[in-house]
């Protein structure tokens, strides 16, 4: 045998290198076959389900989102929160969550429209089927009487839609609207596809802002609640709705520092009184 063969064969650098070699097959065949299984029902769930995320452009704002279908499930609800066992307002995310039994949990909520000094709703408001206040028509002043203003209604399976307030009388008077939680806001964000009429993409009022609508990703339906993290004003809010996130219909719920986001994944709690609350609680399995 040759100096040069034996050299090639018991070089230490070279019996390093493909010792590395195969570790790194090793490796790749590991990922490729952990690839092929499931991951675990608590990441994946969570994961596919809802998230909440803060993003920077087109502007600051901070929204959580969750698929429609999984409100369908006994594990996850959207409800509409306003009052104690004892009546009285619960006015923070904190006093919710002291109220939520042990085996739940708050994903995220947040303010669900506009209040009185009483921090009591001015519109529409059902809970559990139980009309607290009646469909406001009325005209106004005010970001509520922005008209057209509207409703984020869902049944008591859990199939969530946001209607023009007019359009859901309608839906009422004929009994072809089945409620059991309603929260009525205004101004419409999106309406059928379309940006609210009266929005000046030139405005020069900022405020911060905070909004709810029922969007498609593809063929399924998700439910996404977005606070500003800046001042904006309504035409690039409802923007993002629109173009954003896809949102054929969103509903304006408050701004300035009415705005509140619960979303404790995010790191975002904000410490604010307010009237009804919008939240996701998730009951594990």
């Amino acid at each position: 045998m040759s100096s040069t063969l034996f050299s090639t064969v018991y070089n230490p650098r070279y019996v390093l290198l493909k010792a590395s070699l195969a570790a790194l097959m090793m490796t790749i065949a590991a990922v490729a076959l952990s690839a092929c299984q499931p991951f675990g029902t608590e990441a994946s769930t969570q994961s596919a389900v809802w998230s909440c995320t803060t993003v920077d452009a087109p502007f600051r704002y901070s929204a959580c989102h969750i698929d429609a279908q999984a409100l369908t499930s006994d594990r996850y609800q959207l409800k509409l929160f306003w009052q104690d066992a004892d009546e009285q307002t619960l006015l923070s995310f904190d006093n919710l969550v002291n109220t939520l039994p042990a085996s739940q949990t708050l994903a995220f909520a947040m303010n669900a429209g506009m209040y009185n000094e009483r921090y009591a709703p001015i519109g529409y408001t059902v809970i559990e089927g139980d009309e607290k206040r009646s469909l406001n028509l009325k005209e106004g002043g005010g970001n509520f009487h922005l008209l057209p203003n509207g409703v984020m209604w869902w049944n008591q399976a859990g199939k969530v839609k946001i209607t023009e307030s007019n359009a859901l009388a309608k839906l009422i008077d004929s009994g072809n609207a089945d409620i059991w939680y309603a929260t009525q806001s205004g101004p419409m964000l999106v309406i059928d596809g379309e940006i609210h009429p009266q929005f000046n993409e030139e405005s020069t009022s900022m405020k911060f802002r905070n909004g709810v609508g029922v969007c498609r990703d593809g063929n399924d339906i998700n439910v996404q609640m977005v606070n500003s993290e800046e001042p904006v004003n309504f035409y690039h809010f409802a923007e993002l709705f629109k173009d954003g996130l896809n949102c054929p219909n969103a509903l304006f719920l408050d701004g300035g520092v009415a705005s509140a986001l619960y979303a404790p994944s995010i790191d975002k709690h904000d410490k604010k009184d307010m009237g009804v609350i919008i939240g996701v609680v998730e009951t594990p399995e």
